[in-house]
């Protein structure tokens, strides 16, 4: 049984039964890490992959396998509203110079930054808030010391076929080596800042750097970005300006429709090579 990337045996699941019966009882918190300790499911620094298990465990819950220990606390909603905050995301009544040459981009660390970034993607992108899937990355771009972009990167998608077939790995290749492609999930130019050039300049800037980002907070280098462009809301013309590289559409289904029913947008697909022979390390046995 699949779940979350990884196959699960028969014995696993009654090894992860007994976690949940131990006394006392763990927490669901605690229990995920027990799982990955004793799975030796573990992500390419070495750290347990305890967030993708939480993930495993709900849904090994939903279709019956097991039944977890009640929550312990409620689940906190994606987006809270803090009034001081969105005071702030407001459209400035000047809007800042936007020299393409001194643009800055800085990773979200601080709380008061990772709160803006929220509520600035809360109010003006077209997905809303949403946490990020499994590793991330988010960024501000400001000028003249004024936030005009947002960006976010996580997670790759488990599958999708244009990607896979010109990468060329197989299904074992893909579920090893899936977290060296990072996604672009998020993008965000404020609709007030309008400059030529200015989303493939950025989509340059964060290229250069989000390797050595991703290796300073994760442990190792990705070597592929890819992102989802929705279509027809967007053509996906800063990303070819960037250098992307256009792979197709996918099929519409979302990676739950597992009845065929096509119920999502078409999207076209991107590439952006950050290591020259990525098919060889994505390859790699």
């Amino acid at each position: 049984m699949r779940y979350c990337g990884r196959d699960f045996t028969l014995s696993e699941i009654d090894r992860i039964r007994a976690l949940i019966a131990a006394s006392p009882k763990p927490s669901r918190y605690r229990l995920s890490q027990d799982v990955c300790a004793h799975l030796a499911w573990r992500r390419l620094d070495g750290g347990l992959k305890d967030m993708s298990c939480r993930v495993a465990l709900l849904r090994m819950e939903k279709d019956g396998l097991i039944t977890l220990p009640p929550p312990r606390c409620v689940k906190p909603v994606s987006y809270q509203t803090r009034p001081l905050i969105d005071t702030l995301v407001r459209e400035p009544a000047i809007l800042p110079m936007v020299d393409l040459a001194r643009l800055t981009v800085d990773v979200v660390v601080q709380r008061h930054d990772s709160q803006l970034w929220n509520a600035y993607i809360a109010h003006y992108h077209y997905l809303g808030h949403k946490p990020l899937p499994g590793a991330q990355l988010r960024y501000v771009v400001r000028a003249e010391g004024v936030i005009i972009a947002l960006l976010g990167f996580g997670a790759a998608a488990w599958k999708t076929h244009p990607r896979d077939a010109a990468i060329g790995w197989s299904a074992a290749q893909r579920q090893r080596n899936l977290p060296l492609i990072v996604n672009n999930a998020r993008f965000l130019i404020l609709p007030w800042i309008r400059h030529k050039n200015l989303a493939s300049r950025i989509l340059a800037l964060i290229s250069r750097r989000l390797v050595d980002d991703w290796q300073a907070r994760y442990g190792y280098r990705p070597v592929l970005l890819e992102t989802f462009v929705e279509k027809p809301r967007f053509t996906g013309t800063c990303y070819k300006a960037a250098n992307w590289h256009y792979l197709g559409d996918t099929q519409g289904r979302g990676k739950l429709d597992t009845f065929h029913r096509h119920v999502k947008p078409v999207k076209s697909i991107w590439i952006y090579p950050l290591s020259l022979d990525f098919r060889q390390q994505l390859c790699n046995g």
